[in-house]
């Protein structure tokens, strides 16, 4: 305890009472205390101490809360993407710039890439983003593999982009292709499989939307206002604005791109046009499709879908919220069957959907669809130390236990045993195992259940099918 005031320090910034805290300083009265309000710790002793070193700016720290939403996330990709009979696989964290900058866009590389020179001279990108090492892999391995090839993955990723609300610089992507398929329904599937997670996840068709666009068709309109195709980039990327942007100001910005009074005003008409769609061979097969399979309330037609990327082809989509507070696409993908020819294979028609996890669980937190009481302590038993002499009995018995296919924690220090069960509630226990003096002469185990109170003491032979009948019992009720 400190002799004076004097030698007080305290933490505004959420640490334990008298805990130890690495970026705090001394506050000797209430008026220093309001002041130092600013510098983020405090804490008990005389020593002035660095701050702690923050966390890169964009990046998150997953506890074990977070860790469960994440790990949540994870799990229920995997099984809709194996419902459709996709196989999981994994690409590297670093890609030579080479793969990122003949077709992921000038703004991906120059001005949201993570770069850097490694010591051989090399220019090295932390992944942006997943399709062009997918397209990589295959073309390594064209002549080996079968197709039609459904793979899937759900990794991190990085882009500086200024951190904000829904966006952060380092986010994890599930990714979800289908290569060797040529057809709408192929493109259908691809859609159908987001519309699973979002049916699966609860949120609804009037909650959020599939919209789906098409380059081919959106070319054709070009063609007939007599755009000329040194605009059409531009054009397209305005376009794909257009639902970011205030109206006033998406239409100021498109008097900027070269188009005619009459070109903007014929092409703004088009994009009014919800019966457009019916023009494209393509769309009328993948709408069919997608009503065969089930979930057309949440596919819709929109002809402002374009996608900035350079390599999508034909059939693009994104899923965007209805009427709600997020302003930008949850998710988008479409079809890119040039892609692989590019990084050195043969060509391939190829299809597939990138949906990052910081607005999907966003959005999922806002309609209150995110699992409320996730595990995050694995071990639904702790073994108790009656005394340091039979420390090892405990840890001989935890391990027996957990051959037995178990999830165990074992208590090492020489606590008074009311010290253990209130680490036990701590960290949600539900059984805690003493092996006392009594216990170890005869053989025996006691099994306390943590939520009743109720202990029952049984043959050592048999405490594993013991604790597991507690255990499915709790878990009945």
């Amino acid at each position: 305890m400190p002799a004076a005031l004097g030698d007080y320090h305290q933490c505004f910034a959420g640490c334990p009472p008298r805990a130890f805290c690495p970026d705090s300083v001394p506050v000797s009265s209430r008026l220093a205390r309001r002041t130092m309000l600013k510098s983020r710790h405090f804490t008990w002793g005389s020593e002035l101490v660095k701050r702690v070193i923050p966390p890169v700016k964009g990046t998150r720290d997953f506890y074990p809360e977070q860790m469960a939403i994440r790990r949540w996330l994870y799990d229920t990709v995997r099984v809709v993407a194996e419902s459709f009979g996709y196989q999981e696989y994994e690409a590297p964290i670093l890609e030579g710039l080479a793969l990122y900058a003949a077709k992921s866009g000038e703004e991906l590389v120059k001005d949201q890439s993570y770069v850097f020179t490694d010591r051989g001279g090399d220019q090295i990108a932390l992944r942006p983003e997943l399709t062009p090492s997918l397209a990589r892999m295959i073309a390594q391995r064209q002549g080996q593999l079968a197709f039609p090839l459904r793979w899937w993955s759900f990794g991190p990723f990085w882009r500086y982009e200024r951190p904000q609300r829904g966006r952060t610089r380092e986010f994890f992507q599930w990714n979800l292709d289908l290569l060797g398929a040529d057809s709408p329904e192929a493109d259908a599937e691809i859609v159908a499989v987001l519309a699973a997670f979002l049916q699966r996840v609860g949120l609804q068709p009037t909650q959020v939307q599939i919209l789906v666009g098409n380059r081919p068709l959106m070319e054709s309109v070009f063609d007939t206002l007599g755009i000329d195709q040194k605009a059409r980039p531009a054009l397209r990327a305005w376009v794909d604005r257009r639902a970011k942007m205030e109206p006033d100001a998406w239409r100021a910005e498109g008097r900027t791109i070269g188009l005619s009074a009459s070109q903007q005003a014929s092409f703004e008409s088009t994009l009014q046009d919800r019966d457009l769609w019916k023009k494209s061979d393509q769309l009328r097969r993948l709408f069919l499709a997608v009503e065969a399979l089930g979930l057309a309330s949440y596919v819709h037609f929109d002809a402002s879908v374009m996608r900035g990327l350079l390599y999508y082809t034909s059939t693009v989509f994104e899923a965007w919220e209805i009427g709600g507070e997020i302003k930008r696409s949850i998710l988008g993908g479409g079809r890119y069957d040039n892609l692989l020819a590019d990084v050195g294979g043969a060509p391939l028609p190829a299809v597939g959907f990138a949906m990052g996890d910081v607005v999907m669980t966003l959005l999922l937190e806002r309609y209150g669809l995110l699992p409320s009481k996730l595990p995050t302590y694995p071990a639904a038993l702790l073994v108790t130390v009656f005394d340091r002499e039979r420390l090892p009995a405990s840890l001989e018995i935890a391990a027996e236990l957990r051959r037995a296919g178990l999830n165990v924690v074992a208590y090492t220090e020489n606590d008074k045993l009311a010290h253990q069960f209130k680490y036990a509630d701590k960290i949600n226990a539900r059984l805690v195992l003493i092996l006392g003096p009594d216990e170890i002469s005869t053989g025996r185990v006691t099994i306390k259940d943590m939520r009743s109170g109720r202990q029952q003491t049984t043959e050592r032979s048999v405490a594993v099918e013991a604790i597991r009948a507690l255990l499915e019992a709790r878990e009945a009720r």
